[in-house]
């Protein structure tokens, strides 16, 4: 059955999202419970950062089962994974993951091509995410606690296993102790450029929305402050302000996973699913190419030029299909999928003046 039962096939993605979200809320909650050895490394004044977590990540998995249940995301990600997985596809692309999660994910080099700058700017916000949530989701479950260990040296717990201990008095313990303030710096580089970014650009302002844009970014520059002000209560102002600020902090960072889920930062969610659209571009690289019912060499029936793959053109006319868009030209034009997107644009251009001629230009 097509796509074009849109109701009903909504319906049904709808009640699969929300079983998965639940489950994944069961899931944490044993992972939970069985990290903190029955609660007992579970620390009860950070119950509203794990509440918050939760929560964003039922609505993280149910919002990321609906968006991977479209036509088209499912067939191109279906597509590159059954095309890698194939042990032919596996020998020739068994390195294009990992180059994929370096170049996509962790670096991000095709943002650095765009513009430098962008790119720190992504670097910095991406890896203050990343690294924040790496160090504070462990401890706030109880997976990861620390102990005193006479004289003065800490000890490392994991999972309520006990693993090495480090002096005090020592650069790696100060390192390890202010790994948050070390992210909350790289939140406010890049928060501060993308904010720059958005305030200088006419393009960004033109187009930017105070609730999906700006506000995520504010939060986040709250969250960095806050917590960089919770270090300076300990250090600098012997404990002052300390209940307050830590109250200040817990509510922004709740607030920023909640709207995680709903906001512009859902795409850190999505990134990983386009390495399989890398895969799905490159296993159909080299396979014959598509050929139209009336133009066999597989080229573009206006300049000539080669067309992708025939498996890439079958999958894009079976997605317009499921969505039930056609994009027949008529006048023996043929469809526009027999078109190179260059000449796409040409012939919209020329719609768009026979329609309104020299209004037009």
């Amino acid at each position: 059955m097509g796509y074009r039962n849109i109701p009903g096939q909504r319906q049904r993605q709808e009640v699969v999202a929300l079983l998965l979200s639940i489950l994944s809320v069961l899931v944490l909650l044993v992972l939970i419970y069985v990290g903190s050895r029955g609660l007992r490394d579970f620390d009860s004044a950070l119950i509203g950062y794990a509440v918050g977590t939760i929560a964003a990540v039922a609505a993280l998995v149910y919002r990321y089962t609906l968006w991977l249940g479209k036509p088209p995301t499912w067939r191109y990600f279906r597509g590159g994974w059954k095309g890698f997985l194939s042990w032919r596809n596996f020998r020739r692309y068994a390195l294009l993951v990992p180059i994929a999660w370096w170049t996509d994910i962790f670096a991000q080099t095709f943002i650095f091509r765009r513009s430098p700058s962008r790119w720190v700017m992504h670097m910095c916000i991406f890896w203050g995410v990343l690294l924040s949530l790496a160090i504070t989701i462990p401890l706030t479950f109880g997976w990861v606690r620390f102990t005193l260990d006479a004289p003065l040296d800490y000890r490392l717990w994991v999972f309520g296993i006990k693993t090495f201990s480090f002096p005090l008095e020592t650069f790696l313990a100060w390192s390890i102790f202010h790994a948050l303030d070390f992210t909350a710096v790289l939140l406010l580089i890049g928060v501060g450029i993308a904010l720059w970014k958005r305030s200088t650009d006419a393009g960004m302002l033109a187009t930017q929305r105070f609730g999906f844009d700006l506000l995520p970014l504010v939060l986040l520059a709250a969250i960095a402050i806050t917590g960089l002000a919770l270090t300076a209560s300990t250090m600098l102002w012997e404990g002052a302000y300390f209940w307050f600020i830590s109250l200040t902090h817990q509510v922004v960072v709740v607030g920023w996973l909640l709207i995680l889920p709903f906001g512009k930062f859902f795409h850190i969610v999505q990134r990983p699913a386009t390495i399989g659209v890398t895969l799905y571009q490159a296993t159909t690289q080299g396979v014959e190419h598509y050929a139209g019912a009336e133009h066999a060499s597989g080229a573009c029936r206006r300049c000539g030029e080669e067309l992708p793959s025939a498996q890439f053109v079958a999958d894009l006319h079976a997605t317009l299909n499921d969505l039930n868009q056609h994009y027949d030209l008529g006048d023996d034009l043929g469809t526009l999928q027999e078109y190179c997107p260059t000449c796409k644009r040409v012939l919209r251009g020329q719609a768009y003046y026979q329609r309104m001629g020299k209004q037009f230009l």
